[in-house]
């Protein structure tokens, strides 16, 4: 009786370590989220920065000629980058293809937040930019905002290494339209808003691309 009784208490001395020790360990969890939180919000900086999901997903903003890109499970090569500017604002489009017949554009912009959105060209639009709405195949856009930008280009665009070109920006919702003319007239392509999940970067050179 004495040995069960020597048993029960040294089980249940253990018991009570583990108890201890969890409890000790949810307690330092939340502390160090609550630093995390607390770094986040009060240091310098943006505290809805997507400096996190960057590290995960790639950056955007540095995507240039030779990165790869899995968008939705299919791959893309960049093959050549505009960088446009307006009034000191910055943004670049970037010229993606599988390989195998399916191409893409990718614009990267900050408006403030990091705005991605995928093109796909629409050729034998009728319709013209100018008024406030436009309609194309059966769906209104209002317009967003309009003007000219210079710009330069890396790698494969079909435009030479620099210029100037116009644009006038449609919006429907979470769709987007856009006409612009480099020179030889407006094209008209049409802009699907993606999530950080819908796409990953992955880099042909690790180090940040310098400007």
């Amino acid at each position: 009786m004495e040995f069960l009784l020597i048993i029960v208490v040294a089980l249940l001395a253990i018991i009570a370590v583990v108890v201890i020790f969890d409890h000790l360990g949810k307690r330092k969890a939340r502390e160090a989220e609550a630093a995390a939180l607390r770094n986040r919000t009060y240091r310098p900086g943006d505290p809805f920065s997507s400096a996190d999901d960057d590290s995960v997903y790639g950056d955007p903003r540095q995507l240039k000629p030779g990165d790869l890109v899995e968008l939705r499970g299919q791959t893309y090569a960049v093959r050549g980058t505009l960088r446009l500017t307006q009034d000191g604002y910055t943004w670049t489009e970037n010229f993606l293809d599988t390989g195998l017949g399916s191409r893409a554009w990718i614009s990267v912009e900050d408006d403030p937040d990091l705005e991605v959105v995928l093109w796909h060209e629409l050729p034998n639009v009728t319709a013209q930019p100018g008024p406030d709405t436009v309609e194309v195949d059966g769906r209104r856009y209002r317009s967003d905002e309009a003007g000219n930008a210079r710009f330069t280009s890396a790698g494969t665009t079909g435009l030479a290494t620099s210029g100037v070109m116009a644009y006038h920006d449609y919006e429907s919702g979470a769709d987007r339209l856009s006409f612009e003319d480099f020179g030889s007239g407006w094209e008209c392509a049409r802009g699907e808003l993606l999530s950080r999940a819908d796409y990953r970067i992955f880099p042909s050179d690790p180090s940040p691309e310098t400007h």
